[in-house]
């Protein structure tokens, strides 16, 4: 009777244990978005857009770093997310949006840490007043490539560990370039169909990977985390390419109004405002 009730408590501990890996990250998720969520209070903070409208610089140069959503898979240079973001900024502040896309298709958190460090960007990192980020598909893709479902699920920590490394270097070493830039995040994504048979897991696990963006978000003086989840899902699917994982333009269209939206609504950080100023 001691021996079921040990194993009965094991098991009670396993099962507590394993939805609190699961579910506490997108707790964690709902947490910072609510602490960033727009209030109606009255406050002396600027939005993103009232910030950039007012800036005595004429000029916004914004810098995209990362992957092939970032460069735009199989559309007109005019129809990626960077490209058509900067044109909405450019007509609500004013000013001319000078955009420079850096995205490399196939392109992974290692790789581009790598070229980051190596100081490949750092003239360009300097010159920005934003710079879009958006790496870790790559990463998944890794995994999801494994010959079966044990070994892809074998592997996730491990691809966990190396992409949160890579996320902070990389969070970092533009800190310290630029402490006065905004720096854009864009939450990965779950492109799958509803009844495909791993979309259940798969809304399960990517969440752990979206904190790390947060917490990486969280480490900087100004920054904002694109939520692509509210636009890319299940129920948009109509947004994605034939390949089933990129944006088709639409979808880039959806996401870009995404970003105006959160520029819109969101404060900069005061510690910002007076390093720009100085």
């Amino acid at each position: 009777m001691k021996i079921i009730k040990i194993l009965l408590l094991s098991s009670l501990l396993a099962l507590l244990s394993f939805s609190a890996w699961i579910y506490y990250p997108q707790y964690q998720i709902n947490k910072i978005k609510q602490e960033n969520a727009p209030t109606t209070e009255k406050t002396n903070k600027l939005t993103y857009i009232d910030y950039y409208r007012t800036i005595p610089d004429s000029t916004i140069n914004h810098l995209a770093l990362g992957d092939s959503i970032i460069r735009g898979y199989r559309i007109r240079d005019d129809e990626n997310i960077i490209s058509q973001f900067s044109t909405q900024l450019g007509v609500e502040t004013g000013k001319q949006v000078l955009s420079q896309n850096e995205g490399v298709i196939g392109i992974t958190s290692e790789r581009l840490n790598v070229l980051i460090q190596d100081g490949v960007y750092d003239e360009a990192i300097k010159e920005a007043d934003i710079i879009t980020v958006n790496v870790g598909g790559n990463d998944i893709l890794k995994m999801v490539k494994q010959s079966d479902i044990y070994s892809a699920l074998k592997s996730f920590d491990s691809l966990q560990e190396g992409f949160s490394k890579n996320l902070a270097e990389i969070t970092s070493k533009i800190g310290e370039l630029n402490p006065a830039a905004t720096i854009v995040f864009l939450e990965l994504y779950n492109p799958m169909p509803a009844d495909h048979q791993f979309y259940s897991l798969a809304d399960k696990l990517l969440p752990q990977w979206n904190l790390m963006i947060y917490e990486a978000a969280n480490s900087t003086s100004s920054s904002i985390v694109v939520q692509t989840t509210n636009v890319i899902n299940s129920k948009n699917l109509e947004y994605l390419a034939s390949d089933g994982v990129h944006p088709n333009p639409s979808g880039n269209t959806a996401i870009s109004s995404q970003m105006l939206k959160q520029f819109q609504q969101q404060h900069k950080a005061d510690a910002v405002l007076a390093n720009r100023q100085n």
